[in-house]
């Protein structure tokens, strides 16, 4: 969405690094871009200090860091499944390590993935990371274009590995001509 959410993890990072404190910084591996890394848009990158499977737990691929880190920072977190989303719930509560968690909170659908409609549930705070449409305005929506055609249907994950897939921030109204000009009625 070119919100600056991987950039502002890594600089959220360094803080706690430049004070002397340990972040322990998890990925789902589903994410494949950056491969082990996270990457910024803006080509800074660092490597992950776990990927997580949907089927891993989290606590236990954790727990070997667990007394010895001050926060733990989780990127593309809308890939996470509920029951994970539920163990850095209770890492936050029970062991009182501050969870960080960055990721979108729906689809180029439109609709709420697994992991974002638990955070959702969960969070104490949220902070919105705004980016600006093509026309000016706020952004909330992602767009979906494979080889430069808008996406109005097709499964929820897809990294862009198997063909010329992007991304595309919109607001509301663009969002919603662009799905009327691809004519497809089972768009929101």
């Amino acid at each position: 969405m070119n919100a600056g959410k991987t950039t502002i993890l890594l600089q959220t990072a360094y803080n706690y690094e430049e004070r002397g404190q340990k972040v322990l910084i998890i990925k789902p591996a589903i994410d494949i871009k950056g491969e082990d890394k996270i990457v910024s848009r803006i080509g800074l990158e660092r490597k992950v200090d776990i990927l997580v499977n949907e089927t891993d737990s989290i606590l236990k691929k954790a727990e070997p860091y667990l007394d010895d880190v001050n926060c733990i920072l989780v990127d593309e977190a809308q890939f996470l499944k509920r029951d994970q989303v539920d163990e850095l719930f209770f890492i936050t509560k029970n062991l009182e390590i501050p969870v960080i968690t960055f990721g979108l909170r729906t689809d180029f659908q439109t609709n709420g993935f697994e992991g974002a409609i638990r955070l959702l549930e969960l969070s104490d705070s949220l902070e919105e990371m705004p980016t600006i449409c093509r026309c000016g305005k706020k952004a909330r929506f992602s767009g979906r274009m494979v080889d430069g055609v808008l996406q109005t249907s097709g499964r929820s994950i897809l990294i862009d590995t198997e063909k010329e897939v992007k991304y595309e921030a919109l607001c509301g109204k663009c969002y919603i001509e662009k799905a009327k000009n691809k004519k497809d009625k089972n768009i929101k």
